[in-house]
């Protein structure tokens, strides 16, 4: 059983892995206890939302596990390289600096000496202003634990600190860096072992999110649930936790990001993969913003 939200879920997760990786064991069932600000782990295997404020009926929900029983989940390996001299980052727990970089087999023009970080993604990835919002949080949360006492202060200041960071007004804020990924030089996808094929990514679009649950955002589903004629057009496929694929989609500016929160659109479909692979380079944009499970982290 693993009490907390989304990140501690991923970090346990990710170390069962690998220590039963050793033995050569599967990974045994595990069983969560929602305590986290968004909980989308726990949503989507039926452990709720949240802990119910009596004691009586928190015991009772620790009971769920035998009902419920057991669903299996795809994990995904992430893995960012940068120039060498970048290693005093402040990593999330679930990430770690590994010694070898497999870009190495790509075509991608790295230099002589690289550092690497790796991890193991449970829920989902994403990159852009949702990600510089979650570390402006994430960095306020622990600069003043007091003002974050539960999953409802969380959200009430999360949204607060939405509002303040332009995310609502960009076209309007002389600013490079809210105008877009424009440091990406190139975004890649991959499906069933083929060939690396190029995806364009619209110049609206100011965050890019792989999704591996149809939870995200404290239980918003921003895939949707497209029509089987609009799947069969795209060549997408119905999205399963375990059906080896990513849904990676796009958020333009925070007007759009609010309606898909609420349900009312979708978000901005991109693709579906096994694989993605995505090149940024400095400029302008001098830090990027990342997030991996609810763990937001400064990229140089």
């Amino acid at each position: 059983m693993v009490a907390g939200g989304d990140g501690t879920v991923g970090w346990v997760l990710g170390s069962l892995s690998e220590l039963h990786a050793q033995s050569r064991k599967p990974v045994p069932p595990t069983g969560i206890i929602p305590l986290g600000t968004g909980n989308d782990l726990s949503r989507s295997f039926g452990w709720g939302g949240s802990v119910p404020f009596g004691w009586k009926s928190a015991v009772k929900s620790l009971f769920k596990g035998p009902s419920l029983g057991q669903c299996r989940l795809d994990s995904w390996k992430i893995e960012v390289t940068m120039p060498a001299g970048e290693e005093k980052m402040q990593l999330p727990h679930s990430l770690q600096y590994s010694e070898e970089s497999t870009f190495r087999n790509f075509d991608a023009e790295l230099p002589d000496k690289v550092a690497s970080i790796d991890g193991v993604l449970y829920n989902y990835f994403s990159i852009g202003m949702d990600a510089q919002i979650a570390y402006g949080f994430h960095h306020l949360r622990n600069e003043k634990p007091y003002l974050a006492q539960g999953p409802l202060s969380n959200k009430l200041i999360y949204s607060a600190y939405t509002c303040t960071q332009g995310w609502f007004l960009t076209p309007c804020i002389n600013n490079p860096s809210l105008r877009g990924l424009r440091n990406f030089t190139s975004f890649h996808k991959r499906v069933n072992c083929s060939d690396w094929e190029e995806i364009r990514i619209p110049s609206s679009v100011r965050a890019i999110v792989a999704l591996n649950l149809h939870n995200y955002a404290s239980g918003r589903n921003p895939w949707g649930h497209p029509k089987p004629d609009y799947l069969e057009k795209k060549g997408f496929v119905e999205a399963h936790v375990d059906d080896g694929l990513l849904e990676i989609f796009g958020l333009k500016q925070g007007w759009h990001a609010s309606f898909v929160m609420v349900d009312l659109i979708s978000a901005k479909h991109i693709a579906q993969a096994a694989a993605i692979r995505l090149e940024i380079r400095g400029g302008q944009w001098k830090e990027a913003f990342m997030q991996m499970d609810g763990e937001p982290w400064k990229q140089p």
